[in-house]
């Protein structure tokens, strides 16, 4: 601590003298650096021979920032790395995200740090020269002022800083702000993205020390993430039962606050849980007027403390992207403290994952403010990490990896060189939160990028990707298969099970003894088989036999796409023949329900013993099936079962098998059905 302190010092005045400015700065050009290099060939502006031309410049700022001699960084990378990170073919990478990572680990400790504009630029500078490390690149990309990044040196270097990225949505945060220049990042974007970032942080600092909420925020020292319905424009009603009130709504790092707005004040607020293990269900919802469901623009809310779930309604005029962004920030509050109870995480790890949530959500904010023609329509999910963890494949190891780190810094790593970024550090530096930082030693890590290799988390991430491009692919197959109308689907089914169908038409042919040869010889082959009892061994042969063919088709089909099925659609409907299908449709259901009703009611019955003939004999059948069960082998019964049912309609068998069936026919007919009252609820409709 003392150590860290005497470096904050030093640092703080840098930026006192101006040094640190000056180191950062932007009034020399490139060139002119280079020039500045070659005509001081020692000390601090050394010429590195592996370098190419601007990772020498980028390293030798990193020296600068760091306050020693490129010669000295240089011999302490070669001291603290590895023989696989120092090999030559990789030398010149290693070393300059070494040196990158070193410096912004004490660069980004400076208090406004992403207002500094000659900061982002230095961040820039540093995925430019990653991408062109080696001498032997330097003629590869010429560096100008229109000069892009691509997605990897993007995540290598915007990771270290945790404001400015993480590991787990960094692919997709790039994707998005890349998505209007080819996918490759300009300055430009990159520089508004920071500034919008800057602007959510110090918003969110403005609003958590207000008097907003104060009350119950004490105990909690809860931070204010975000503030919807203030606008006359833009309310949020919240409806319980048939009732719905405007008012002001309030997502905090623990919980969600609704005031109901009066006629020049707010009411006291409610409070709806995220921290505490309540049973909640959140999800999107329909709502409308006294209580119908006509617009898809609410969230529900659910707990075991209510009596009655909750529905936050986010009115817009078309679609209902407000009501998905708000659905997608207390999700990962939500999903936040339920994995820190999960994996147990208390104290100031507890706080670091909080605040990995909550920043999350402020990157957010920051592209909600990047120009239209740069920002298409966001996906929330992807850019919030437990949001995206919980739809990845794969995403519960992504986050027990996480866990594993978060709590291996629990340890106390003695004779490390780097300094690990952490939110905490971060938001401690820009005031937004208070106390003494903690140690933040980690050996080979600055966040969670491990210089020169990949760190448990971004291997984790990456096999996770690998499984979500195939599902991807796989639904994408989905999506494009589905077809409109009733009629056009039960074709399409009707086509589908057509192997099937042929197949339940021969065994019913055969059962009916359609074909007396073809029934005799199917009966005599299954009945030799149960008799040996190979009934196992033919179930086992069936399922090689399956596995085998799907062999065979593979290996033959290998580079061929699978030929089309075709299906010849029905005739056209119009509007009134689609509605009297529909309606018969749902006629058949409701007599296929009424009739599963009925065989239940008549199953009631027999159980309750109502008086009947039918009850007395049910009392011997059963009685009669269970002492067969006891008495008999399992081999007999299933060969007795299938020859009853594969030869009642033999011509010897015949009239005694319909005479039975009359019987039984009536025995069922005979059995009342048991009593049944419906009675309608009252429900007390609620005054609004």
């Amino acid at each position: 601590m003392a150590m860290m302190s005497k470096t904050m010092d030093l640092i703080e005045g840098f930026v006192k003298e101006g040094s640190f400015k000056w180191v950062l700065s932007r009034k020399t050009s490139l060139d002119e650096e280079f020039e500045e290099m070659e005509r001081s060939p020692s000390g601090k502006r050394k010429w590195i021979a592996e370098l190419s031309p601007l990772a020498n410049v980028i390293v030798g700022r990193c020296s600068r920032i760091l306050d020693v001699s490129m010669d000295e960084l240089q011999s302490n990378f070669e001291r603290e790395a590895s023989e696989t990170i120092k090999s030559p073919a990789n030398y010149a990478r290693n070393f300059l995200e070494y040196s990158c990572l070193r410096a912004l680990s004490l660069a980004a400790h400076i208090t406004g740090h992403l207002a500094d504009k000659a900061f982002r630029r230095l961040t820039f500078d540093m995925m430019l020269s990653w991408e062109i490390p080696s001498s032997s690149q330097s003629g590869v990309k010429q560096v100008d002022a229109d000069s892009t990044v691509c997605l990897e040196a993007f995540c290598r270097i915007a990771p270290a800083i945790p404001t400015i990225a993480e590991v787990i949505t960094c692919s997709n945060l790039f994707d998005l702000l890349s998505s209007s220049t080819g996918n490759r990042l300009s300055f430009a974007i990159y520089d508004k993205y920071l500034a919008g970032l800057d602007r959510a942080i110090k918003k969110m600092k403005s609003q958590s020390e207000s008097a907003l909420l104060t009350g119950l925020r004490a105990e909690r020292a809860e931070k204010i993430l975000e503030i919807d319905g203030t606008l006359t424009t833009q309310p949020v009603l919240e409806h319980v039962g048939t009732s719905a009130w405007p008012g002001r709504l309030t997502l905090t790092d623990h919980a969600l606050y609704f005031e109901t707005l009066k006629v020049v004040t707010y009411d006291k607020p409610k409070v709806y849980e995220l921290a505490e293990d309540l049973k909640q269900v959140i999800k999107p919802e329909l709502t409308g007027p006294w209580g119908s469901r006509l617009f898809d623009k609410a969230v529900m809310y659910k707990s075991i403390k209510l009596s009655e779930p909750v529905f936050m309604e986010f009115p817009e005029l078309t679609g209902h992207s407000r009501r998905d962004y708000w659905l997608a920030i207390m999700l990962e509050i939500f999903y936040a403290h339920r994995f820190i109870e999960k994996y147990n995480i208390t104290g100031l790890e507890r706080e670091e994952t909080i605040l990995k949530a909550s920043l999350g959500i402020l990157r957010l904010q920051a592209l909600q403010d990047l120009p239209q023609s740069s920002n298409p329509i966001l996906q929330y999910e992807s850019l919030l990490m437990f949001n995206l963890c919980d739809k990845l494949p794969g995403g519960d190891s992504i986050l027990e990896t996480l866990a594993n780190s978060i709590t291996s810094r629990k340890k106390d790593k003695r004779g490390s060189n780097f300094y690990s970024l952490s939110p905490r550090a971060m938001l401690t530096n820009l005031g937004v939160v208070s106390g003494s930082e903690e140690s933040t030693a980690d050996r080979l890590l600055v966040g969670d990028i491990l210089v020169g290799g990949m760190s448990p988390l971004e291997k984790a991430l990456r096999d996770s990707r690998v499984n979500y491009k195939k599902v991807e692919l796989a639904q994408a197959s989905v999506d494009g298969v589905k077809v409109d109308g009733l009629d056009t689907n039960l074709a399409l089914m009707k086509e589908l099970l057509y192997p099937v169908i042929e197949i339940g038409k021969m065994l019913l042919s055969l059962a009916l003894w359609e074909d007396p040869i073809k029934s005799f010889f199917f009966c005599c082959f299954f009945t030799y088989i149960i008799i040996r009892g190979w009934i196992a061994y033919a179930t086992i042969g069936l399922l090689l036999f399956m596995a085998l063919f799907i062999l065979l088709t593979k290996l033959t089909n290998q580079g061929r796409s699978i030929e089309e099925l075709k299906v010849v659609a029905p005739p056209a409907m119009n509007t009134m023949e689609q509605l009297l299908a529909v309606q018969n449709a749902i006629s058949q259901v409701e007599e296929f329900v009424q009739d599963g009703n009925i065989v239940l009611l008549k199953l009631r019955s027999l159980l309750m013993a109502v008086p009947s003939q039918a009850t007395d004999m049910a009392i011997l059948a059963l009685a009669g099936m269970a002492i067969c069960l006891v008495l008999l082998p399992t081999r007999l019964i299933i060969l007795m079962t299938f020859l009853e049912v594969f030869t009642r309609y033999s011509p010897p068998r015949r009239p005694s098998t319909e005479r039975w069936t009359r019987r039984l026919r009536e025995w069922w007919f005979s059995i009342p059905a048991a009593p049944v009252v419906v009675e309608r609820e009252r429900e007390d409709k609620k005054k609004r």
